[in-house]
């Protein structure tokens, strides 16, 4: 199944593993273009041999959110005329799926108590756009870490940034590279080596944050930083509070930093901030890098 952003669906599917071991295409509707298909081909587990069952997984490719669901036969049975006579099809009702809860799916709570302070680095590269790669052998680990990080920048409400299964093929990777800022997942370790795709990178097994060489200028720490991350740590700590109560803790400081930086845009000319206005302010050095590249983040720089 596949959705861009405009339209609740595009098209449906039907993927089959046949007797034989090839897989193959065997249906769509109304259609699904060829490079698409070949992408989807690679996601689906039916092509991955010897590999574990993955009964769900998602992602996106040239901004076509896509779907799989793989369901094992357990006896299988030849159709006759590939006809199925059912009153079991169901419904579906697009009403009865609230986008927010897909937005609030996965749990911040969890992301912080694995990485603790240093989820200050994963919210830092969010609110500058940066490319973000996280890396797990286990695909379900991966959509579900993933999926969580964009509700770090809950203002946005961008999910586009999401880029849960990547192959390194370079069709997948041309497209991910067409995006300025991403959540990338990949299941392969080679990926630790394509340092061309990331500024922060994440080792989800072993729970270690790496910020590129060329990334530590802009993302350098400070006090601001370290205020957050005490909010965000504190917040998701606090066993009485929910998930989404903990992304509104996040989120109202984060509006609050905005709110700063829209008031600085204001003094200047065509509300655009310059690196001087921001001297002026005498921030702290990190603070008004920070805030320097946010504004750049927000188009509130002037060029």
């Amino acid at each position: 199944m596949a959705a861009t952003e405009t339209q609740f669906m595009l098209s449906v599917g039907l993927i089959e593993k046949d007797v034989n071991g090839d897989t193959l295409w065997v249906w769509c509707y109304p259609s699904v273009g060829s490079d698409l298909r070949q992408v989807l081909l690679r996601k689906c587990c039916l092509t991955q041999d010897g590999r574990d069952f993955h009964t769900f997984v998602f992602g996106q490719f040239c901004r076509t959110w896509y779907y799989i669901t793989t369901v094992e036969v357990q006896e299988p049975t030849a159709l006759n005329k590939e006809f199925v006579q059912s009153d079991e099809n169901g419904s579906f009702l697009i009403k009865d799926y609230d986008v927010r809860k897909a937005y609030l799916a996965g749990s911040v709570k969890d992301v912080v108590s694995q990485f603790g302070m240093e989820t200050i680095i994963l919210y830092t590269a969010l609110m500058l756009k940066k490319r973000i790669v996280v890396h797990h052998p286990r695909i379900e680990a991966l959509l579900e870490f993933t999926r969580v990080l964009p509700t770090l920048t809950w203002h946005r409400k961008d999910w586009s940034i999401l880029h849960p299964y990547v192959h390194l093929m370079d069709i997948e990777l041309e497209d991910l590279k067409k995006c300025p800022g991403y959540v990338a997942g990949f299941v392969d370790p080679e990926v630790s080596n394509r340092s061309d795709l990331f500024d922060v990178y994440v080792n989800l097994p072993d729970s270690v944050i790496t910020v590129s060489q060329s990334a530590k200028e802009a993302m350098a720490m400070g006090k601001l930083h370290k205020e957050v991350g005490h909010l965000i740590v504190q917040s998701a700590e606090d066993a009485d509070r929910s998930d989404s109560q903990v992304i509104k803790d996040i989120s109202i400081k984060t509006k609050e930093i905005l709110t700063n930086l829209v008031a600085l845009a204001n003094e200047c000319e065509d509300s655009k901030i310059t690196l001087e206005v921001l001297k002026q302010h005498h921030f702290p050095p990190a603070t008004e890098n920070f805030l320097f590249h946010l504004a750049a983040a927000e188009q509130l720089l002037r060029i």
